[in-house]
């Protein structure tokens, strides 16, 4: 859906509101994302409407938030976040407001916002409201906090890292103002989550110019309040040698890790406290990355690691050596093999059993592993018949 028709569609939200007698606007990331001309996902809705009064325009609404004063409105189907217009103040452990108090008016809602470009609001008429130069600092492609750069870092201070993050997926620079704040206030990212911290380090790793991100982690003295980074800082800047574009965020990741080098790299990657599916694919794709360059892919190498982990390993490889990439080369490979998985084997250790006429043991596990191998190597076609026939053949029958 394009972005126009992505407001159009929630316009009739603000025109309700608007006809109960209260100011509405599209704000933050969608209002930026429009003048950028880059894809929307989501709208968000600011209204002056207190959450109780929002509740009584809609018929059917969700306390998602009601105690920050949002509240989930479902219109035709869809789910919008509408906001009232809120201060913030007397912020927690530099991270979360201990006060949230709701006003009447736009200006000040956008006031408590991190920067300029995500300060400003657009009406259903698409007429924008930028009180703090967003749309200037769009043209100039520039990073720059809405106030004092050292207040807003210090009311949150992942803020800092969503400064490297917009570098990244936007391709601007920081104001100087905000990029000295952020040496004067990095130590204070040690009290954020690691979890809000991998959020921002997975998008800053998507980004198009994730360079200009990790440059700013560590010029800004980010890196040493990250997990695992402390002291890590040239060989983290030796990730900036490369041609970044040429990876996906995951494979940012491997490459790290594979300049990291760290011992245990599934303990490496807990302390970002990833997901345990991510974890385990990372760690294992590490691995491949490692046997891949000493050694030639062979099919069963391909099996074994399996498609994506193999493309993967493939392109960081590829860029550290300095060669053209064999992702396709290798995908190709993959999709011709006979099996790949063990579950496409043609027999069960049910056959097995019948076969060498004896109970299981630890003697089936390894004979499925070296039928497994012979079939994706092509020394025996997969068909029951086949595989007894080479097992007879073997003397293991």
């Amino acid at each position: 859906m394009n972005n126009e028709l992505i407001f159009e569609k929630a316009a009739p939200i603000l025109a309700q509101l608007e006809k109960a007698g209260f100011d509405a606007y599209y704000v933050g990331g969608a209002v930026r994302d429009y003048l950028l001309n880059r894809p929307i996902g989501d709208v968000d809705i600011a209204t002056a409407a207190l959450p109780e009064e929002v509740k009584r325009v809609f018929s059917k609404t969700v306390d998602v938030g009601i105690e920050h004063g949002t509240v989930l409105v479902i219109w035709q189907g869809d789910g919008y976040e509408i906001t009232t217009f809120r201060t913030e103040s007397d912020y927690k452990d530099f991270r979360r407001p201990e006060k949230v108090s709701f006003v009447r008016t736009l200006e000040e809602d956008l006031k408590r916002r991190d920067f300029t470009i995500n300060a400003m609001a657009m009406d259903r008429h698409g007429t924008i409201v930028d009180p703090f130069g967003g749309k200037a600092a769009l043209q100039s492609q520039q990073i720059q906090t809405v106030g004092k750069a050292q207040e807003r870092f210090s009311e949150d201070a992942l803020r800092m890292m969503r400064a490297a993050r917009f570098a990244s997926q936007l391709g601007f620079q920081l104001h100087i103002e905000t990029e000295e704040a952020l040496s004067r206030c990095a130590s204070l990212l040690e009290h954020i989550a690691v979890e809000r911290k991998l959020m921002e380090m997975d998008k800053l790793l998507a980004g198009k110019e994730a360079a200009a991100g990790i440059k700013i982690l560590l010029e800004g003295g980010l890196i040493a309040y990250l997990p695992g980074l402390l002291g890590q800082e040239q060989r983290i800047n030796k990730m900036l040698s490369y041609d970044l574009n040429k990876l996906t965020g995951i494979q940012k990741w491997l490459l790290l890790l594979v300049l990291l080098a760290p011992h245990k790299p599934g303990d490496w990657l807990k302390k970002w406290r990833m997901p345990a599916k991510k974890i385990k694919y990372l760690a294992g794709t590490y691995e491949t990355a490692l046997k891949q360059q000493k050694e030639e892919w062979t099919d069963f190498s391909l099996y074994e690691a399996g498609v994506d982990q193999a493309m993967d390993a493939e392109a960081v490889n590829a860029l550290l050596a300095g060669r053209p990439s064999k992702v396709e080369e290798l995908k190709n490979r993959h999709a011709d093999l006979s099996i790949h998985t063990r579950k496409e084997l043609a027999i069960t250790g049910k056959e097995l059993k019948e076969w060498k006429n004896e109970t299981g043991g630890p003697w089936m596990k390894s004979y499925i592993e070296m039928i497994e191998r012979a079939v994706v190597e092509r020394k025996v076609e997969n068909s029951k018949e086949k595989i007894k026939e080479w097992l007879e053949a073997c003397n293991l029958l």
